[in-house]
């Protein structure tokens, strides 16, 4: 155990973290064609075969953190059965390089031998996963067990679009009650291994308008649902609308009182990490709850508030990015500016990610669609060639690095001394600076692509019925 003691050695330093990751989701859809295809975020961007490259890049960024994780589907092959052959390659050298991973364990899928989130015996087997991980690699203190539990649900168990592909609220309860009892039980599992374990529970940080008076009762109902997901894992007592729909689509008394229980107990150990895109908002338009991307109008800071009143834990901004590459330096600093004002105004902020460190692939349509279209969202496309928001990080990072000591009511990241030494990395040039400044100013459309001219459409009809109504 002396390696494990020399690494967690700690300082109680309390420092903000910048952060990136990997992408390593792993959904199963259905094909045009009628198959069935793994959708692995980590082959798509052939980190598998440039991982090394890619971990000198994080170092390259100054970047400490990195969210990432094994390949679910591929490491568990059978109840109590577990192929560690690429982890060990790579989190041996994340801990050699210093780099602290932030392990998803698991990110929009599972193995093909447990079906899909569906099924009633997954939480238990995953929480044998996750104590298996830690046993084997018990340095890693910081986790995100089950990745946007939320995000799965819906789009598994409502949507239709993976895993499961079910389009109804049971599908959806069932799928968000497996994910949140698998996340407390991982916890647990964990703790019993690494006493010392922080869990960041990565989650898109959503928000419902209201488009019309008739909207308004919907919008409430999906403003409360979009908080189920957090509220089970946290053991945070729900409203009585979202209870009855909890218990009429499947979740029965003692399943919630067995979440809010151990969710509760587990809260001193969390972090909440509030992910937000320009897709997080959205404008429902009638009475029967369709909807649509609104685009950005609250913005992270406002709707990471109402998520921090409600919970009241400290904070991480843990996915952004935008899918443009010349527009993704202003929303960079955006976003930036948006974290400085919560930490202005209390909220306990501990780091920020741009995700993720390289292009990603098929994510305009939430990898729905095998195209292989490439999203220029990345610090570095494809090719490993840093894009301007790689150097507009770069230069936030070297700029903010050491201003930002972290606030009461953080959780201590037990940093040892040499985890806060300056690490080598490429300084911005001040050509550099000057071209990131100019990219500061650069506008950002707020509208969707594919929301913005129907939106647009829409609000000029009701325009020309207010006008004859006057």
């Amino acid at each position: 155990m002396q390696h494990l003691l020399n690494h967690t050695a700690s300082t109680s330093a309390r420092h903000f973290i910048f952060c990136t990751g990997i992408e390593n989701s792993y959904p199963v859809i259905t094909t045009k064609d009628g198959k069935r295809l793994r959708r692995d975020g980590m082959k798509l961007s052939d980190h598998y075969r440039l991982w090394r490259k890619d971990f000198n890049l994080v170092k390259e960024m100054g970047i400490t953190f990195l969210r990432y994780g094994p390949p679910y589907y591929k490491c568990h092959k059978g109840p109590m059965q577990y192929d560690w052959s690429f982890a060990d390659k790579t989190f041996g050298r994340l801990k050699a390089m210093r780099i602290h991973p932030i392990t998803d364990l698991c990110h929009f899928g599972v193995p093909d031998w447990i079906g899909d989130f569906q099924n009633p015996e997954w939480p238990e087997l995953f929480a044998d996963y996750a104590g298996a991980f830690a046993q084997r690699f018990p340095w890693v203190r910081h986790y995100t067990p089950v990745n946007e539990i939320y995000v799965c649900a819906r789009f598994s168990g409502q949507l239709g679009w993976w895993n499961e592909q079910l389009k109804t609220d049971r599908g959806f309860v069932t799928a968000l009650k497996h994910m949140c009892r698998a996340n407390l039980l991982a916890e647990e599992a964990i703790l019993k291994v690494q006493p010392d374990a922080l869990f960041i529970q990565s989650e898109s940080s959503e928000y419902f308008h209201a488009g019309t008076p008739e909207a308004q009762d919907k919008s409430e109902f999906f403003n409360q649902k979009r908080f189920l997901s957090l509220d089970l894992s946290y053991g945070h007592d729900v409203t009585g609308s979202m209870y009855e729909y909890l218990l009429d689509n499947g979740l029965s008394r003692e399943e919630y009182h067995w979440l809010l229980d151990h969710g509760k107990a587990l809260r001193p150990r969390c972090i909440m990490g509030n992910d937000y895109y320009i897709t997080n908002e959205h404008e429902v338009r009638d009475a029967t709850g369709a909807s649509e991307p609104s685009g950005e109008i609250f913005g992270y800071y406002v709707i990471t508030k109402q998520y921090f009143d409600r919970y009241h834990l400290p904070v991480m901004h843990t996915e952004t990015n935008r899918k443009n590459d010349e527009e993704a330096p202003a929303w960079l600093w955006k976003e930036w500016s948006n974290v400085l004002r919560l930490r202005a105004d209390g909220v306990p902020i501990l780091g920020f990610t741009w995700y993720s460190l390289i292009d990603q692939i098929d994510w305009d349509t939430a990898l729905r669609e095998d195209n292989h279209r490439v999203d220029p969202l990345g610090l570095y496309d494809l090719n490993r060639k840093i894009r301007d928001v790689g150097k507009a990080y770069r230069v936030l990072i070297n700029q903010w690095r050491d201003e930002l000591p972290m606030q009461s009511m953080s959780r201590d990241m037990r940093l040892t001394k040499q985890d806060l030494e300056s690490h080598p990395r490429t300084l911005p040039t001040e050509q550099e600076q000057a071209r990131v400044e100019d990219k500061k100013r650069q506008p950002i459309r707020m509208k969707t692509r594919s929301g913005s001219r129907k939106h647009a459409q829409r609000q000029k009809k009701r325009e020309k019925r207010s006008s004859k109504s006057k």
